[in-house]
């Protein structure tokens, strides 16, 4: 069983895997700075704090900012937001809400994402796939100016950490 230590541990490492390309540059002009926040709730509201470190059960809330910093516009933009393993994404969060989602950061679809299940029976029906189950957002952003910014943002929840029995 993994201590506290070693569950913050896991969980800051997930952060800084997401976190380690903080300010990337896309196709052209275009940089991405990706960041991070706990959100917390104090005296009722909501105050976003430090991510470096997140336990089960927290919220953080990404924001990926896309800037084109060139002379020209920039076509067909579309933003991408991994959700990392050991999180969840939380249903209604995204800025802007018209999203796709993917379980696999190739093939995206609108959210809800659903597929076809077959049941005991034989007969086949459509599900809604568990958010937990979600690996990337995009949003299209269609054409960004010249010097302008537009940001996406989502929000996951830390999921407990489930623990593999070893047996010899």
């Amino acid at each position: 069983m993994l201590r506290p230590s070693q569950r913050r541990l896991a969980v800051t490492v997930a952060l800084g895997v997401l976190l380690a390309p903080a300010i990337a540059h896309a196709a052209g002009d275009v940089s991405i700075v990706l960041t991070a926040h706990r959100v917390t709730v104090v005296d009722g509201k909501e105050v976003l704090g430090p991510a470096e470190q997140a336990h089960p059960g927290d919220v953080i809330e990404y924001r990926a900012e896309y800037k084109n910093e060139g002379a020209q516009p920039v076509k067909q933009l579309a933003a991408t937001l991994p959700i990392p393993r050991g999180t969840e994404y939380l249903s209604k969060t995204a800025l802007p809400q018209q999203l796709l989602a993917s379980l696999d950061g190739r093939n995206f679809a609108p959210v809800p994402l659903r597929r076809r299940e077959r049941l005991a029976d034989g007969r086949e029906v459509m599900r809604e796939v568990p958010l937990s189950e979600y690996r990337s957002l995009r949003w299209t952003l269609g054409t960004l100016d010249a010097r302008r910014s537009r940001a996406v943002t989502a929000r996951v929840r830390v999921s407990p950490l489930q623990i593999a029995a070893v047996t010899r």
